[in-house]
């Protein structure tokens, strides 16, 4: 056995209260090595009661295996000492402790969990774990009104200067569509006053920006949408300001004199507007970083964070580079927000790896464009097989606990990045089975706008196109795909709050099982240009009925070697599927054969 590979560090996220009377304990070994993992524990003042849970395989990536398990408690935790018992695949036993790893059992040295409070419990809003998230870049989504002056004609070519009209009451306009879609929560990119078309130099946090209405208007988009049971999200930018914020001009005009000159990073007087004189986003010289560690500065942050959810009753906020703020602002934005509502949700903006931001006490969720980096390298770029595709998502989602894999963000594009059809080189196959990883994988899928018409677009300011209204240019096949795959996440519950495991994952071909107790689909893709067969795993020996077609699938029993990670889950049986060139199909048990007609359903008659 690799004992290298071995690691539980007693500690978050290794070690987590699901609850006041229940923890959930994970271990990671190395790969392949390891036949069977038991998690023993015992409370301090009962040591001869020692209790023992064997633990469940979970993920697999390049290098590791992931067992996790849960204690259940009669009591609040407290107190609670644990080890753990590793059975090598080469006949080797060892004990793992707190002080180190041990061929005999220990008598000291263990792990100990003190004592649950109530901010400790991993907490994070159930509407949002599986929910569908709809992108809306507001000046380019939608105007409810004809050329104005200093607007370009609709549908002109986006620049970073030029102004399209798109506004508020546009947005609310078109609820019904986003309804239609199945979408439960809107994120909206800023509508604070502020410079440029992006909005994201603020001006003024308290305003609605002229250019996109009232406070009235904006106050009738909530209550429209809340009536649909949408929620709506705010871009919260408080990294940086716009130079015309308050607190900036004021040192534009006292300089060293200015009550706000920490509330900045200056480093040269006197202040100019230059990237020279103070720190900025890169060198974005109209976008000056906030001292968000300053007490006051992080006071001002948290009055407008409670300004726009007491006011206007928005659902939660989408915070721009979160990774890049005070951690504290984030902690106690937590603590002051949650106690006004719990059901708050805080989505925070990172490219990479966001335990820091997840650690239980800040976000709910990150952007994950750790997934979309990986679904269309292996996609649209086919840079990576589905091994190393399988390896990626599956260390992703073993870095997160289960309840916050379920609100993750997943993102193919957004208003920072090139469009997914885009990347995909308007190859429709390859979108759609892009699509489908992300509308049926474990997370909250977020479609950005027009994605689902086919719009496309270079990276910024390309990506920012105006929405089309002309249905006669909607790709309809790709509209219909994602009706499809938003009655089937409304209809099972699995795909929303159920488990995922990996049970394909050769050359171009991935797959997976989403599964609860109501039941279980069957994920498949080729994400290649030649026809398969494959033979793929699953969880039961029954019929599985292909949704979109009625084709049904008798299982035969599992030989035991089939099957992505088969020495290590336990399948019941396996089908033999063929595939075309870039296809998707997805299939359920038996117990779902009400729903054979699901390939004709839209939203609308769901």
């Amino acid at each position: 056995m690799i004992q290298q590979g071995i690691r539980h560090t007693g500690t978050f996220p290794d070690i987590y209260a699901r609850s006041r009377k229940e923890l959930v304990v994970s271990l990671r070994v190395a790969k392949k090595e390891v036949v069977e993992c038991e998690l023993l524990y015992f409370s301090r003042d009962r040591k001869e009661e020692v209790h023992t849970i064997p633990m469940k395989f979970r993920y697999r990536d390049a290098l590791y295996d992931y067992y996790i398990c849960s204690i259940k408690l009669s009591k609040v935790a407290r107190y609670q000492k644990y080890y753990f018992l590793i059975q090598g695949n080469d006949g080797s036993v060892l004990y793992l402790t707190a002080t180190g790893m041990y061929e005999k059992q220990p008598t000291k040295g263990f792990f100990e969990y003190l004592y649950v409070n109530e901010t400790d419990v991993i907490e994070v809003p159930y509407w949002a774990r599986g929910t569908l998230y709809y992108q809306i870049f507001p000046e380019r989504f939608a105007g409810d009104a004809g050329k104005q002056e200093g607007f370009e004609p609709w549908g002109t070519m986006p620049t970073r200067e030029n102004y399209m009209g798109g506004n508020i009451r546009g947005i609310t306009q078109h609820l019904e569509h986003l309804h239609r879609l199945g979408v439960e929560c809107i994120y909206l990119n800023p509508i604070f006053e502020a410079k440029f078309n992006h909005k994201y130099a603020t001006t003024d946090y308290k305003k609605i920006d002229p250019l996109f209405g009232t406070e009235k208007d904006f106050k009738e988009l909530i209550s429209k949408a809340h009536s649909f049971n949408i929620k709506v999200l705010l871009d919260g930018v408080f990294n940086h300001t716009g130079t015309d914020f308050f607190a900036f001009q004021d040192i534009l005009r006292n300089q060293e004199e200015s009550e706000y000159v920490d509330w900045y990073y200056i480093t040269k007087f006197p202040v100019e507007i230059s990237h020279k004189n103070y720190e900025c986003v890169g060198a974005y010289k109209h976008m000056p970083k906030l001292r968000s560690g300053n007490p006051k500065v992080r006071d001002y942050i948290l009055g407008i964070m409670e300004y726009w959810i007491d006011h206007y009753h928005i659902d939660g906020w989408r915070l721009d580079v979160a990774d890049e703020v005070d951690p504290e602002v984030w902690n106690e934005a937590r603590a002051r927000l949650k106690e006004k509502n719990k059901d708050l949700l805080l989505l925070g903006e990172t490219w990479g790896d966001g335990l820091a931001l997840m650690n239980g006490g800040r976000m709910d969720s990150i952007m994950n464009y750790v997934f979309r980096d990986a679904t269309l390298e292996f996609v649209a770029d086919e840079s990576i097989d589905a091994v190393a595709y399988s390896e990626r998502l599956q260390a992703m989602l073993a870095h997160y606990p289960e309840e916050m894999n379920q609100c993750m963000y997943l993102v193919l594009d957004s208003h920072d990045t090139e469009r997914c059809s885009f990347r995909c080189k308007e190859n429709r196959r390859k979108q759609r089975v892009a699509i489908t990883l992300q509308m049926l994988f474990e997370g909250a899928p977020a479609i950005y706008y027009g994605d689902e018409i086919g719009m496309t677009g270079d990276n910024d300011p390309d990506c920012r196109r105006c929405m089309l209204w002309d249905r006669s240019m909607w790709d309809q096949q790709l509209l219909e795909l994602y009706y499809r795959l938003g009655v089937i996440r409304h209809r099972y519950t699995c795909v929303k709050t159920g488990e995922l495991l990996v049970n394909v994952s050769e050359g171009r071909t991935f797959g997976f099982i989403r599964y609860d107790a109501n039941g279980e689909i069957v994920v498949l893709v080729n994400s290649g240009e030649k026809e398969i067969t494959v033979t793929v795993p699953v969880l039961q020996k029954k019929d599985y009925l292909e949704l979109e077609t009625s084709k049904s699938y008798v299982a035969a029993a599992w030989d035991h070697k089939s099957g992505c990670n088969g020495d290590v889950h336990h399948y019941q049986g396996q089908i033999q599927v063929t595939m075309g060139a870039y296809e998707t199909k997805i299939l359920g048990g038996d117990s779902y054969e009400k729903e054979k007609n699901i390939g004709n359903c839209t939203r609308s008659n769901a």
